[in-house]
């Protein structure tokens, strides 16, 4: 058992923890079940793997950038509240584990191995299950983990370790199974069967928008990219330069109300430095960090969805791999990753400012994953299902929904005592929602929670039947199929 233990450790540490060498590994062994040479296998690991590495880079530059704004507006205003991060509620988890529950995070560890085998024995299985997506986005399953793993403890406290990672495992894995798999359909439409699924923490936010999002849809209704300025408004036409100037007004509003004294004593800029230029310097940054985030989508997707096709043919027949949801940004429309992020902006400032106002016992910092991550996300999706209208109104109502909903999940289950929430959509608005019926209704509760998931599968299979596997399996074919229905 101690040998089983050490091998899953280091393939938790080393692999499935760390998405570039998972992706990296997946290419690989793909390319070798279709009987690839060895070195286009090899080319293929280190494209994806560099690939994976290089949209790291853009993420990671795309926080740094905005810390500034994150620290300054809580140490300025002497906010103490929680951050809603899946960073900060991961190490929260890991401060209040031992404090409060007396447990350690190895558990989440094991927990994390329990649901992925789920994840994989649900897809095996898709004949009885209807389940097509594999969840292969490492550093998010962790962060998961980690969150519903307090989130049963709170509703069980004294449920003891093996059961409470058996139900959990199982919730979770379903979880990871069927949110990826609600974003198949509208993934290959995005991008035109691309072959993979998102695994993030907005899948049912991404599901739920899209489908509203074809209430916009009318005759003539534009897209982003169907709108062209005049004149010298032209040059707005250009995504890059849009993204900075709007990011100017962004940040430059914001860091001037935090003041040069500020950010020179909390050390993110010297005391010579122009305060103009540094305004001007992180708002093209900004810029900067999502083209090279485009870069790395690109260098990386092309191989998985490729060489996937040796796993799906081989153990997983007619699945696809969900992964980060960053992937998306090198579809649809250039503009509505900005465009999302803004209006996501406006809609968390404007739900803190109401917590504020309202003395809530709660209170909330906005992070920059949520902030940027799910609301760029849902307006690339529903600019493509519904146009501009409802690129700008959903992600607005995302900001909204991630604050209000991650104050009340977070100050209920304990976890803004240790100053961080996960606080992305689903963990704002899906899990709230299953803690309550698990904590209220006790074990019959987990019953239910693992029956709404169960079903939500066979209710999609049972709407398209005959091209609900299709989609998967052969895009060209399914597109003739949809030919042929649109023209009856």
């Amino acid at each position: 058992m101690d040998i089983l233990i050490k091998v899953w450790g280091f393939f938790t540490d080393n692999i499935l923890t760390k998405p570039a060498y998972l992706i990296g590994f997946m290419v690989l062994i793909g390319y070798l079940l279709l009987r690839r040479p060895i070195y286009d296998a090899f080319a293929g690991f280190i494209k994806a793997t560099v690939g994976y590495m290089i949209l790291t880079v853009g993420s990671s530059g795309l926080v740094n950038n905005f810390r500034p704004i994150l620290v300054g507006l809580r140490d300025r205003f002497n906010l103490n509240a929680a951050v809603i991060d899946p960073y900060f509620g991961q190490n929260a988890v890991t401060e209040g584990l031992s404090q409060v529950f007396g447990r350690t995070f190895s558990n989440v560890l094991i927990l994390l191995l329990i649901a992925f085998v789920m994840n994989l024995l649900l897809v095996r299985f898709k004949k009885y299950t209807k389940m097509r997506a594999v969840f292969t986005t490492g550093h998010v399953q962790v962060q998961q983990a980690s969150t519903a793993f307090w989130l049963i403890l709170f509703c069980f406290p004294a449920l003891n370790d093996t059961w409470i990672l058996i139900v959990m495992g199982i919730i979770l894995g379903l979880y990871w199974a069927v949110g990826s798999n609600l974003t198949v359909e509208i993934t290959q439409e995005l991008t035109e069967g691309g072959g993979f699924c998102i695994a993030h923490q907005q899948m049912f936010g991404i599901a739920i928008f899209s489908k509203l999002a074809e209430k916009f849809k009318k005759d003539g209704s534009k897209r982003l990219d169907d709108v062209k300025f005049p004149g010298f408004l032209s040059i707005f036409n250009e995504n890059m330069v849009a993204t900075s100037c709007l990011m100017f007004l962004f940040f430059g509003i914001i860091l001037a109300i935090l003041g040069k004294d500020y950010l020179v004593q909390a050390d993110f800029m010297k005391s010579s430095e122009n305060f103009f230029f540094y305004i001007m310097t992180t708002s093209l940054n900004f810029a900067v960090y999502l083209a090279i985030l485009q870069l790395g989508v690109r260098t990386f997707v092309t191989e998985l969805t490729n060489s996937f096709q040796g796993i799906s043919n081989s153990f997983l027949p007619g699945s696809v791999p969900g992964i980060d949801c960053a992937a998306v940004f090198g579809f649809g429309s250039s503009n509505a990753v900005t465009v999302g992020f803004l209006m996501g902006a406006l809609g968390q400032f404007l739900a803190i400012l109401t917590l504020i106002l309202l003395k809530s016992p709660t209170l909330i910092i906005a992070g920059f994953v949520p902030l940027f991550f799910d609301n760029a996300v849902i307006a690339v999706y529903a600019d493509n299902r519904g146009g501009i209208k409802a690129a700008m109104i959903f992600p607005f109502i995302s900001g909204l929904i991630q604050v209000f909903g991650s104050a009340l999940i977070a100050g209920w289950v304990g976890l803004a005592d240790f100053g961080g929430y996960l606080g992305m959509f689903d963990w704002a608005t899906i899990w709230p929602a299953f803690t309550v019926i698990m904590k209220y209704a006790g074990y019959v509760g987990i019953g239910i929670v693992i029956l709404i998931l169960i079903a939500i599968p066979q209710i999609q299979y049972r709407r398209r039947p005959d091209t609900y596997f299709l989609i998967t399996e052969d895009w060209d074919a399914y597109q003739e199929k949809m030919n042929e229905k649109a023209s009856c």
